[in-house]
């Protein structure tokens, strides 16, 4: 199955352009190195609302995996995980669990990351929060490829083989 993907960088200061986005293309090439088609990116400033409202642009393009990258610490701008848990139906906490988990080998401070995970229905899409550094989007992508194909089918009724 080729899953159409979606990336969003969550951002004030590469929004308004004082910053370089790496995570983003990072995410983006480990995705499409993966076999996973990402139709499309995007950085939007930090926020609820402008993560919500990217999250549900990107699910009605077709995007049936949609990552974000950034705004997941516990700065005064970090609301991913708010604008997250508005367009998400179910969550899956193990796969944020992971994330962390995994991401323990780069830094200790992967502990502090608030990103969720969870699927928007009836649409049956992915989204997975990342940190914003490059390591965290290098640790994460493996994690999200491992389980987003599965995910996918059985939103769409697969078999749990």
């Amino acid at each position: 199955m080729t899953l159409s993907a979606h990336v969003i960088t969550v951002s004030d200061r590469s929004a308004a352009g004082e910053r370089e986005d790496r995570g983003g293309p990072l995410a983006v090439r480990l995705l499409g190195e993966a076999g996973i088609r990402v139709e499309g990116s995007e950085i939007v400033p930090d926020g609820a609302d402008s993560v919500a409202n990217a999250i549900g642009r990107a699910v009605a393009a077709g995007a049936r995996l949609i990552v974000t990258t950034g705004g997941t610490g516990v700065g005064p701008r970090d609301r991913t995980p708010e604008g997250t848990e508005r367009v998400v139906t179910r969550s899956i906490p193990g796969i944020a669990e992971e994330l962390r988990r995994v991401g323990v080998a780069d830094t200790p401070l992967s502990v502090l990351s608030r990103g969720i995970a969870g699927v928007i229905e009836p649409e049956g899409a992915l989204v997975v929060n990342l940190p914003g550094s490059t390591g965290g989007v290098a640790s994460g992508i493996p994690v999200i490829v491992s389980v987003a194909a599965h995910v996918i089918d059985q939103l769409k009724g697969g078999d749990h083989s």
